[in-house]
């Protein structure tokens, strides 16, 4: 869950964070950080949602078709010029 934390370290961390904050503060600061984290997971995934919605949407929609380059367009003219000319 913590990756390289283990219990031993956690224990640690737990026990300066008493001294420092004291018993009274303690659990206080906990519900403001698991406040924070469900905060954050929530914006998190409404961006990841929003991030899919918008793919899957431009995904549907087809592309607009591409305007042929003015040299082929020019050159495709004179073909069907050349073309009309000779029959």
């Amino acid at each position: 869950m913590f990756g390289s934390i283990g219990m031993p370290e956690l224990m640690i961390i737990f026990v300066i964070a008493l001294i420092i904050f004291g018993p009274r503060k303690l659990p206080e600061l906990g519900r403001s950080m698991g406040r924070s984290l469900s905060e954050f997971k929530r914006a998190s995934n409404e961006l990841r949602s929003t991030l899919d919605e918008e793919i899957r949407v431009e995904e549907s929609t087809p592309e607009p078709p591409r305007p042929e380059p003015k040299e082929r367009a020019q050159s495709a003219g004179a073909d069907q010029q050349e073309t009309a000319s000779t029959t």
